[in-house]
């Protein structure tokens, strides 16, 4: 089960805002956990957090988690004092309607609300369209535009209210799921591994790192490749769980909340990777799912893969229900596990490794 501290670590993660391009205060707070347990944390210029142990001379594992989540920029206030603003990443705009809403300031936290014109005024041809997000503003309470920007500027950063809510059987729920669960795993996964080399020598040399910007094109991923020149790469990305209505079994895999991670087959992905990953599942009693993926990842791991002269690159992830909404399902066991099993392999992995194909 997961530990206290770890518990409070991934709460305090799912509250703190980190929309694509403003990941500063998670990042902070991530440093402050992580500190302790690795032999050295730095950002970068991006603004990835690199936390480093292990033994410099051994082959180069890189850990990917994107700490970054959809959000929302500040484009336009009106006279009235109503604010407009435009997306960061994907988001379906069916999920506003009627949400709270928070702008993060330099100055702090400015709570709104997001809504359209009321169902009892739209007309026959309006209320057989889908909402867009032009149809669409934020409201603060302002009493006009100077009132605004008083409190509020263009190009500050909105999330939906940050909320983490328990469910039953181990579920937890809120916005951000997607990925600071993934981000918790690769943390969690290097101070375990800490922990047992104390006892367990680690052979290789581990950057975890809590990348940037996924969520607008895998940038961050990028750019931290670009430092670590990794010899072998694994991602923690959530995945689509299919184990609630609507969702297409035979086209997205039986993947269900609660069941463990999922490891990923397919041409994003290294073999010899894989089957490390599935072998330390069945030797350590972790609990995984299997999907497939016959194109390049929409994640990090695809960035990864194809940096430099091609890295051996691993993809595991976390069953989601209702990604990119503010209702997002995850199971804490989950989690637990994946961070479980990544600690593993890098207990495992060593000099003497080859994960080139075919030899």
């Amino acid at each position: 089960m997961m530990e206290a501290n770890a518990r409070t670590f991934l709460e305090q993660a799912i509250t703190t805002p980190s929309p694509s391009g403003f990941e500063e205060r998670i990042q902070k707070l991530i440093a402050e956990y992580i500190g302790d347990s690795a032999d050295e944390v730095r950002i970068d210029l991006h603004g990835n957090l690199i936390a480093s142990a292990g033994d410099t001379t051994g082959p180069r594992l890189m850990y990917a988690g994107h700490c970054d989540q959809i959000g929302m920029l500040i484009s336009y206030i009106d006279d009235s004092g109503f604010v407009y603003a435009q997306t960061i990443g994907g988001w379906d705009p069916q999920q506003l309607i009627g949400q709270s809403m928070t702008i993060w300031t330099d100055a702090g936290p400015v709570p709104a609300v997001i809504s359209r014109k009321p169902i009892h005024l739209l007309n026959s041809s309006e209320r057989e369209q889908v909402v867009k997000i032009d149809d669409m503003w934020l409201d603060i309470g302002a009493t006009d535009k100077a009132d605004a920007e008083t409190i509020i500027s263009v190009g500050d950063p909105v999330t939906l209210e940050l909320k983490f809510r328990d469910l039953r059987h181990n579920r937890i729920s809120g916005p951000g799921m997607d990925n600071k669960t993934g981000m918790w795993t690769v943390v969690e996964a290097l101070r375990r591994a800490a922990i047992a080399a104390k006892k367990q020598p680690l052979r290789c040399h581990l950057h975890t790192v809590t990348t940037v910007q996924e969520e607008i094109g895998l940038r961050g991923a990028k750019t931290a490749a670009g430092s670590i020149h990794p010899t072998v790469a694994i991602a923690v990305d959530v995945t689509h769980a299919s184990d609630c209505p609507t969702i297409d079994k035979q086209k997205q895999g039986d993947i269900r909340v609660g069941s463990g991670p999922v490891i990923f087959r397919g041409p994003n992905i290294n073999h010899k990777v894989a089957d490390r990953l599935i072998e330390l599942c069945g030797a350590h009693s972790i609990p995984f799912q299997l999907a497939a993926i016959g194109r390049a990842a929409s994640n990090d791991a695809n960035a990864l893969q194809v940096h430099g002269g091609g890295v051996a690159t691993g993809l595991v992830a976390i069953p989601n229900r209702y990604m990119h909404s503010a209702v997002e399902v995850v199971s804490t066991l989950d989690i637990d596990h994946a961070a479980e099993l990544l600690c593993q392999f890098a207990l495992s992995l060593s000099g003497e490794d080859d994960f080139t194909p075919g030899l």
